[in-house]
């Protein structure tokens, strides 16, 4: 250490820059006239770790701190790991090769089913999930919950349970039911944690045609998705092309961008840092609530739009400000101070989501399927750099599979337009190879929506989307593009425009 390092100096900064706190090369605090800082949320956050070791109630069952009243949680569907008896298990006994080289021994999907199956097996949809969601997309006998597609399952709605049989899987590498990190590894008897292998979309939809395999189901009547569900749609009708009758991708991507994949990488950033992570090894210790909820929130970010946060939080603060009206003094109240915890309710907001979420969801199945959504792209270099052959596109279809027509919904709050779109002013440079990979999908009637607030997945790669299909010779692709302020998560609040939609494509 040279003479400089070596000597004993003061730092001194203006008060205004560290709240009148004054500090020294050694980091110890001089004396102060100001109050001592207190944190409450950093105090809350000690009470919660706290709480989570002293209780012997499942990490991943536990409810997080209590709602604020002064939080406003919007409409999302309430996160909630479900009862093992509330949703049908199939165990496949079988060896999974996967696309990255490993195989897996044998696993078990967790699904859930709507409607009745038509005796030649033939009415059936897939609705695929986003990341965290599980089987539960709508009450059932087992589970009478509200799922996180209620609105959208039913009679007479999008996905008609009087015409179809509705099927809905949780994803391998999932925690709700389905194998995942959190799994025992048969071969050892221990927690897979980080030894589980990385996997792909298409790893994912081979696993969910095993299922359908096991209920006799030769043909899809239609592959529903939104969001990672969007992607895994598009895989199996180009996995499977001759059992695939339509494709519903809403608010998906047939090639991640860089952009979601920044996003998501901040996500397993910020979760990986926590100490708690161990490396993926946690299951016997602290779970990495910390990273989770951090990572949670950088989520919600994403799902919404600045517009919607502007309607519905403004600049409003969690409490109301002190009054400046005249004392009786005559003197005005001082204006209400600020703290570093969250004060305006969109960080409220933010604080809750996390708070809700950190605890109900396995940490390394965030990873794992984060990372298989970074890793989904079905251009054709792509595809041959992983080893992959194109599927013959089917040769013929049936005429109750080629309809296209669609309900048009409310034009107040949707651009509608099942021929085309306004042209890009710049080509992907890509998008020769998406086109030259999509062609599995050149016969199947598709149904691609987009939102124009979607700022995870931007309309631009719904638009992308639908120029490579008719690249590839698909002339059988309907395109919506919808409005409004809900961002990503329009798929889940929009039931007059989404619905409406997708009853029509299906009909």
């Amino acid at each position: 250490m040279n003479s400089l390092a070596r000597r004993s100096l003061s730092v001194r900064l203006p008060r205004s820059s560290l709240g009148g706190i004054r500090w020294s090369t050694s980091c110890a605090p001089s004396a102060s006239s100001f109050a001592t800082p207190s944190f409450p949320c950093v105090d809350a956050h000690a009470a919660r770790e706290s709480r989570i070791i002293a209780s012997s109630v499942s990490r991943f069952s536990q409810s997080s701190s209590p709602r604020s009243s002064s939080t406003d949680t919007g409409p999302e569907p309430p996160y909630a790991r479900p009862s093992p008896l509330s949703y049908n298990t199939y165990h496949h006994p079988y060896p999974l090769p996967l696309t990255y080289g490993a195989t897996l021994p044998s696993f078990d999907i967790a699904y859930e089913t709507w409607g009745t199956l038509s005796p030649n097996r033939d009415n059936v949809i897939l609705l695929h999930t986003g990341l965290s969601a599980s089987s539960h997309a709508a009450s059932t006998q087992l589970n009478p919950t509200d799922g996180w597609w209620e609105k959208f399952i039913g009679p007479g709605r999008a996905l008609d349970t009087n015409q179809f049989f509705v099927v809905c899987t949780n994803v391998l590498a999932g925690c709700y039911g389905s194998t995942g990190p959190s799994s025992f590894d048969p071969t050892t008897g221990e927690r897979y944690a980080t030894r589980f292998p990385v996997l792909s979309i298409f790893d994912m939809v081979r696993a969910q045609f095993s299922l359908l395999d096991h209920l006799g189901v030769q043909r899809l009547y239609a592959s529903v998705g939104s969001s990672m569900g969007a992607m895994q749609s598009l895989a199996t009708g180009w996995l499977f092309p001759e059992r695939v009758g339509k494709i519903v991708s809403i608010s998906g991507t047939a090639r991640s961008s860089p952009g979601s994949i920044a996003m998501r990488h901040a996500q397993r950033s910020v979760l990986m840092a926590d100490p708690n992570w161990n490396n993926g090894f946690y299951y016997d210790g602290l779970p990495p609530h910390t990273g989770m909820k951090l990572a949670r929130q950088i989520a919600t970010i994403t799902y919404r739009s600045g517009p919607e946060w502007d309607q519905r939080f403004g600049r409003k603060l969690r409490t109301p400000t002190q009054s400046t009206s005249p004392s009786t003094s005559g003197e005005l109240s001082p204006p209400r101070s600020p703290t570093l915890c969250p004060d305006f309710l969109i960080e409220t907001y933010l604080d809750h989501q996390g708070e809700q979420f950190c605890l109900k969801y396995d940490a390394n199945s965030l990873l794992y399927i984060s990372k298989a959504m970074d890793l989904f792209d079905l251009t054709l270099p792509a595809i041959e750099e992983l080893g992959m052959n194109l599927p013959s596109p089917p040769s013929s279809r049936s005429s109750s599979s080629s309809s296209t027509s669609l309900m048009s919904p409310a034009p107040v709050s949707v651009v509608t337009s099942s021929k085309s779109h306004p042209p890009p002013l710049n080509s992907a440079p890509h998008l020769p190879d998406l086109a030259a990979g999509l062609r599995p999908l050149s016969s199947t009637p598709t149904l691609v929506l987009g939102v124009q607030s979607d700022i995870l997945f931007p309309v631009e790669q719904q638009r992308e989307l639908v120029d490579a299909l008719r690249m590839a010779g698909n002339s059988r692709v309907s395109y919506f593009e919808l409005g409004g302020v809900w961002g990503h998560d329009t798929f889940l609040l929009d039931v007059l425009n989404v619905g409406g939609a997708i009853r029509g494509f299906l009909s």
